[in-house]
């Protein structure tokens, strides 16, 4: 396996900035709590701050678990509870941070990529794309979102800027098809990696459910491992609505793994904490921006630190 780009000063100076809402809101929470002797009151009052942050129940019962255990009938600081907090997320986000390995023999490696409609799914297809380059890795697209034109004119764009190919048909078209030719392509070509868009109609499930089906049983006439990944792509501004999403989207598309987006643009980015707990499964990468370079592997103990609000000199 190629190695991962490593997370430069910037990159994570962008995921401390893109997180800013989400632990400034769970900080001003904790910081009108907190400074004061810690009783079952005050237990009680910080676990419901974190649930109110999106980090769940159980997270939230442990890290008040975690201060009651240390600090009980002695005065909380902040940074006491901020150490708390990135502890027990980076604990929770350990056992499920995991990029996408590219393992297929013979290529390509397969990835089907699923998620609502306005997640950030073609996008986010993109810059996983980008990822893959910076390995070394040939990479081809498809634009299985068939039902929208937007959605493959916006996969052309970015193809033509990445510099790779993209195979796309007529809107309406049949994506079983176009994912068929899309693996012959790929086959062909000797690329590394074949990253394969779908329609996010969550308001038809059975007919959704009925079209990730055949694509999948074409793909396997051809490869029967494939699709090697089955990733769906989260959008963090959306909470809690994010826990649902993976419920059925584990019951149409049997997703394997998560990208989470838009994490600069909410105060809910605890949500990340709460789907991993609940979900258990493995979170590839995150979003913090717009740009080519803004979707990165997922570093839990960056992202604990970065949502407990902790800055690299504190935990030196």
């Amino acid at each position: 396996m190629n190695d991962l780009p490593k997370h430069s000063a910037g990159w994570l100076g962008k995921l401390r900035a893109g997180l800013a809402r989400s632990s400034g809101k769970l900080s001003d929470s904790l910081s009108a709590i907190a400074r004061r002797p810690l009783d079952d009151n005050m237990l009680e009052e910080i676990e419901e701050a974190l649930i109110a942050a999106d980090l769940g129940p159980a997270v939230a019962a442990r890290i008040a678990a975690r201060l009651g255990a240390a600090k009980f009938d002695r005065d909380v600081a902040d940074a006491d509870v901020q150490t708390a907090v990135a502890a027990e997320v980076e604990a929770v986000l350990a056992r499920v941070a995991r990029p996408i390995e590219v393992t297929a023999f013979p290529r390509p490696h397969v990835i089907l990529v699923v998620g609502v409609n306005g997640s950030g799914k073609t996008t986010t297809i993109a810059k996983l794309a980008h990822l893959f380059q910076e390995q070394d890795y040939k990479v081809m697209l498809a634009a299985g979102d068939t039902f929208r034109a937007a959605a493959i004119e916006q996969l052309e764009i970015w193809a033509r800027r990445l510099g790779i190919p993209v195979i796309a048909g007529k809107v309406g078209g049949d994506a079983a098809a176009l994912a068929f030719e899309a693996l012959t392509k790929a086959r062909a070509g000797g690329h590394d990696v074949l990253i394969i868009d779908t329609a996010g109609r969550l308001q038809n499930k059975a007919g959704l459910m009925d079209e990730l089906a055949k694509i999948k049983r074409v793909m396997k006439r051809q490869m029967e491992s494939a699709p090697h990944d089955v990733v769906l792509v989260l959008d963090a501004t959306t909470g809690q609505n994010a826990l649902s999403q993976i419920d059925v989207f584990r019951e149409v598309a049997g997703v394997t793994g998560l990208v989470m987006t838009k994490l600069d643009g909410t105060a809910r980015g605890g949500i990340l904490v709460a789907a991993a707990e609940r979900a258990g499964l493995p979170v590839h990468a995150i979003g913090v921006g717009e740009g080519v370079d803004d979707l990165r592997p997922f570093d839990a103990g960056a992202f604990a630190r970065a949502l407990a609000g902790l800055t690299e000199r504190d935990v030196q």
